[in-house]
């Protein structure tokens, strides 16, 4: 499996008369695996994916999957890549396993013996095999999101990258999404996307954050949550005005639970009575990272 090397990556957007900085020296290493980048909306994610993807070029920096340079070569990049992006557009009346067979062909995989084989593989390994002869834009949003991945994995790609995969998915769909993207990540690199915290502490062996173009945290969930470890505090209170704002305390994030707001703090030592010891996950990384204002 190849691992994705991203260094010093900067990109403008003209706007209004002015300069948009839409990422600004972004440096990343994916390894084999699953690897999250996360941040909310606006953040420059779906850019960086667009220039992984040679959709766009950037202003500086470069990109290197294993040893092939994306920037110099695109076309042998793009021979080696998967993208399912965050709305793609399907022709009406058209079976899946139909529309499968040309994307295979245009794909480059002329045999159709292959094309057969590869199709009816990919179909059953994203749940779809029963399913294969109803038109794809019949299909519930999940379900279209699963035939999203099987176009990405034709002619076997070294790295698939999806971008917010699971935005407006239900419940149960999510959890079959993970399910199969766990089972592609064992022998595929995938860089996901995605504004859903959710998502990265269940699927992703690393992991960075994206916030106003650059990269604010990087490293393996367990080293990131080890940093904030014996720090945080939590605790339930009647309104956002009786949380206790003790001075060289940061508040870290607030949510409603069962109609009261549950505080989270940061700070030593132990604020007083008010507040019990939190254990860190992704998500109090993700806030101390992006301002809760900003959203997940």
């Amino acid at each position: 499996m190849a691992e994705l090397q991203v260094h010093n990556l900067s990109k403008h957007f003209r706007h209004k008369g002015g300069e948009v900085q839409a990422l600004a020296d972004v440096s990343l290493t994916v390894p084999p695996g699953i690897f999250g980048l996360l941040g909310p909306n606006g953040a420059g994610k779906s850019t960086l994916m667009t220039i992984l993807a040679t959709l766009q070029t950037p202003d500086s920096g470069t990109v290197y999957l294993g040893t092939i340079d994306a920037l110099a070569a695109p076309q042998q990049m793009r021979a080696e890549l998967g993208y399912l992006p965050q709305e793609f557009g399907v022709y009406p009346g058209v079976s899946a396993e139909r529309l499968l067979d040309y994307m295979a062909e245009l794909k480059g995989i002329a045999d159709r013996d292959r094309r057969r084989e590869q199709v009816g593989r990919l179909l059953e390994l994203v749940n779809l095999d029963r399913d294969k002869a109803r038109a794809v834009d019949t299909y519930s949003g999940g379900m279209r999101q699963r035939f999203g991945i099987a176009q990405a994995l034709l002619g076997g790609p070294s790295l698939l990258i999806v971008d917010e995969p699971t935005a407006g998915l239900d419940p149960a769909e999510r959890n079959r999404f993970h399910g199969i993207l766990a089972e592609i990540g064992r022998q595929t690199t995938i860089l996901l996307s995605t504004h859903i915290v959710e998502d990265v502490a269940n699927l992703c062996q690393g992991v960075a954050i994206l916030y106003k173009g650059r990269i604010r945290a990087q490293g393996t969930p367990q080293a990131l949550l080890a940093e904030v470890e014996g720090t945080l505090w939590q605790g339930v209170f009647d309104s956002p005005q009786s949380v206790p704002a003790g001075e060289g305390y940061r508040q870290v994030s607030t949510r409603m639970r069962g109609g009261r707001i549950l505080a989270v703090i940061q700070g030593t030592p132990p604020p007083g009575a008010a507040f019990t010891p939190k254990p860190p996950d992704l998500e109090d990384v993700y806030f101390l990272t992006v301002p809760q204002d900003e959203g997940v």
